[in-house]
């Protein structure tokens, strides 16, 4: 994506983005380990520094990847997820305590090798900022010997130390942190990786920027061609035309994907069951969003999503 377009990205949601973050866990593992994420539900975002070692990361239905020291990881949806070692075997027993309001987990009788730095972001106004719905699925920061690493984990440690110390202020202080580093995030993500659909394009339109705000304001609608043109305040044919400029897709068809798009993210982002996402997205029944979903990823609908209770 060019610096014009993730700027433009960051303009749109920036503002309307109130963040309360988590430091959860300070991870010291070694030998053969494991650590499940269930869902976290709407408006959270996780996150995981590795700081030491490298480790292999999981998703439901999208395969897996090697994070290595220095990496970050950023799932603004909140999704399921394991993280593991790169190892087989015998799995090592993780003891956990609680110092300075940071649960400190470590594996038993193995030598360390990987640590991490792990917590969330609670987006405040996710349910009234349809623009959350179009962050990329996952933000994997490359930061090795760079000094933007030095930056990111002292922003962390700051914002512990706020959180800690509950001095008056405190919750502004650490949120205003919290937003700085995700937007930082999202910046060095943005400006280095190529856009995985034309959604961003078609926010720059103002013509398109109208139908794709309202799509995501109410995807359970039964929308036409013709509604999204008044929406749009154009004919069907400008409309058809703008949005094969912008994405080189046809309306329609960019509202297809985005409903499968959204529904994975919640399938893999919250406990919510399948009937209650197809009703949300504009499926008329579950059996129809499962359909869908195998023929566009190739997988069942629960294999977007991990056991609800991991550690």
């Amino acid at each position: 994506m060019s610096g014009v377009e993730a700027a433009e990205l960051l303009k749109a949601i920036v503002p309307l983005l109130r963040i309360r973050p988590v430091i959860e866990d300070s991870c010291k593992f070694g030998g053969n380990w494991q650590s499940l994420h269930a869902p976290n539900g709407r408006g959270w975002a996780q996150f995981h520094m590795v700081t030491r070692g490298a480790c292999v990361v999981e998703r439901p239905g999208l395969g897996s990847q090697r994070l290595e020291a220095g990496d970050i990881l950023l799932l603004p949806h909140g999704d399921s997820h394991l993280l593991r070692s790169r190892t087989g075997g015998g799995l090592a027993q993780i003891s956990s305590e609680v110092r300075n309001g940071v649960r400190q987990r470590s594996t038993v009788d193995a030598r360390v090798d990987t640590e991490l730095l792990c917590g969330r972001f609670l987006f405040e106004t996710a349910e009234e900022n349809p623009l959350i719905a179009v962050l990329p699925d996952e933000v994997v920061l490359h930061t090795e010997g760079q000094p933007v690493l030095e930056r990111f984990r002292r922003l962390l440690i700051d914002i512990r130390d706020e959180l800690d110390a509950g001095r008056a202020g405190s919750e502004m202080v650490a949120a205003d942190l919290a937003r700085a580093l995700f937007v930082m995030m999202l910046r060095d993500h943005l400006t280095n990786t190529a856009p995985a659909d034309g959604t961003v394009s078609l926010l720059q339109d103002r013509t398109t920027a109208r139908v794709v705000l309202a799509l995501l304001d109410d995807l359970s609608r039964d929308w036409t061609l013709d509604e999204m043109a008044a929406v749009a305040i154009c004919s069907r044919a400008s409309l058809v035309r703008a949005f094969r400029k912008a994405a080189g897709t046809a309306p329609m068809t960019f509202l297809s994907d985005l409903r499968l798009t959204t529904a994975r993210k919640r399938l893999a982002g919250t406990s919510d069951s399948i009937a209650e996402i197809a009703s949300e997205v504009g499926y008329a029944s579950e059996g129809a969003l499962s359909k869908a979903i195998m023929r566009k990823y190739g997988v069942r609908p629960g294999a977007l999503r991990m056991a609800e209770n991991g550690p």
